[in-house]
């Protein structure tokens, strides 16, 4: 009786994860083959991104690991040399909306990148990673859809 109880109740998350990655093969928010959204989140990119991410999502050194004199990090890449595609997209789109330290619970967190909650709506910072996605190699597109497609699922039933 447990385990048919426990079937009804994962098939609801199960049809909507399903659901949720099937919008073009892509799964999470993001979506790197939407020509239009893609296009606006280059252009929000060069505007609020590039200064610290650089204009080819190179990053402000080639080494992203070394703090500056006043113990501040500097802006990693978002190619595939970085280590945006290893996040998920709601992870990502936090700490954009939210800033690090909010978003990662890490209060004492010293970042220069602001919370962007003021400057930019969902629908835009959703528009710059679908762009910076869309730089990113088809392997490295294919790995990060599979881990948001674990994460939702994982979150869906809350474990």
């Amino acid at each position: 009786m447990q385990q048919a109880l426990g079937a009804v109740l994962l098939a609801p998350a199960a049809f909507l994860a399903g659901l949720w990655g099937q919008a073009g093969s892509e799964a999470g928010l993001f979506r790197p083959h939407d020509a239009a959204r893609v296009a606006r989140g280059a252009e929000l990119y060069r505007q609020h991104c590039a200064v610290c991410h650089g204009a080819e999502l190179k990053g402000e050194t080639s080494d992203g690991h070394s703090r500056d004199e006043e113990g501040f990090l500097p802006g990693p890449p978002h190619d595939e040399t970085g280590h945006t595609w290893h996040h998920p997209d709601q992870v990502l789109f936090d700490i954009t909306k939210y800033g690090l330290a909010e978003a990662a619970n890490l209060p004492d967190y010293k970042t220069r990148m602001p919370a962007f909650a003021d400057m930019l709506d969902d629908g835009e910072i959703i528009a710059i990673f679908s762009f910076i996605k869309s730089r990113w190699p088809d392997d490295i597109r294919e790995r990060h859809d599979a881990m948001n497609m674990r994460h939702h699922v994982t979150t869906a039933d809350g474990h």
